[in-house]
């Protein structure tokens, strides 16, 4: 009994069979069969080889969302040398009611303003680095509602605090003693990340004037960065500048000096590093050659019956009436 249940199993599962198999005695080879296999073995062999660099490359997802952190302090980080001495240039930070906030923190170097030649090839490839930044990976413009205004004001001539207000000495210093030409080495904002070069890093400003201002409007952009080799919390931002010369005369009021106002947006940017699955690369890897597979099968059967058709009606090929003899005996 439990055979005869066996082979009625068996048999009901061969007629579910969706995959028959014919005889090979059925089987017609042909030569045009045989190039459109060998055409359609090289197509798969090398999509799959692309598909598999796909699969090994990562590429970045940006998202957006509300920044919900009140209650940090924004870190800026500053390297900038200028073309005066220490002792008559200051810096400090205002915030958008004028009111000073910090002033105390920066460390006041004497250099040489000229590089050698070893720092100016160094600047000029850093230059270059911008520039190709600047036209393949532009920060795209979004208007986004400002949370907190600053106006940090950089290098005016020397500040004087006193107990009533805020004041510098410029009165008391030579116009002929300013000069504001500057190289910034590096600015950024947030945790310092090693490898990344900031919109501003390498810019040099040359001016011949002694009252020149010089302005960068900075457009602050919360970032979390997650990455196979890196995580961080950081700052990126777009920046516009501008320069003009103060002359009361000509209606062109202000303060001579170098100016860096800063909006930081309400909007968190999250970008993160993906990597395409391994069930996603196997499912477009049998797409590809089950595709390849049926499109050249009804490529090369359409072919075929038009070749067909073509000799039929010319009386071609196969197609060509035979001359039959008949040969009589007596």
């Amino acid at each position: 009994m439990r055979r005869v249940s066996r082979k009625k199993t068996l048999s009901l599962v061969k007629e579910l069979d969706a995959f028959p198999k014919v005889s090979e005695s059925y089987v017609e080879t042909s030569a045009s069969g045989g190039t459109v296999s060998l055409i359609a073995f090289s197509a798969i062999a090398l999509l799959a080889v692309l598909e598999f660099f796909v699969y090994r490359d990562t590429w970045m997802k940006y998202e957006y969302a509300v920044d919900k952190d009140f209650s940090s302090k924004l870190r800026i980080n500053v390297d900038i040398t200028v073309a005066m001495k220490c002792q008559h240039v200051g810096a400090d930070i205002l915030d958008l009611a004028e009111t000073m906030i910090a002033s105390n923190g920066l460390q006041y170097e004497p250099v040489i303003f000229e590089l050698t030649p070893q720092q100016r090839l160094w600047q000029r490839t850093l230059i270059l680095i911008q520039s190709r930044l600047r036209e393949e990976h532009a920060l795209q413009e979004v208007l986004y509602k400002t949370l907190l205004k600053g106006s940090p004001t950089a290098l005016p001539p020397r500040p004087i605090h006193h107990p009533q207000g805020h004041a510098h000495i410029a009165a008391f210093v030579s116009h002929e003693s300013y000069n504001f030409s500057h190289r910034i080495d590096h600015l950024s904002f947030g945790e310092e990340i090693p490898g990344i070069i900031n919109p501003l890093d390498g810019t040099e400003k040359i001016t011949y004037n002694n009252n020149q201002m010089f302005q960068y409007f900075i457009t602050v952009v919360p970032t979390r960065l997650s990455t196979y080799k890196i995580s961080a919390d950081t700052h990126q931002f777009s920046v516009t500048e501008r320069e003009r010369v103060i002359n009361h005369a000509a209606g062109s009021h202000g303060v001579s000096g170098i100016f860096v106002k800063y909006d930081i947006s309400s909007l968190m940017v999250t970008v993160s590093e993906q990597h395409m699955p391994l069930w996603q690369f196997l499912v477009r890897l049998c797409g590809i050659v089950g595709g390849i597979f049926s499109t050249t099968g009804m490529l090369h059967g359409f072919v075929g019956f038009c070749f067909d058709v073509i000799c039929c009606r010319f009386k071609l090929g196969v197609y060509r009436p035979r001359e039959v003899s008949l040969y009589c005996t007596e």
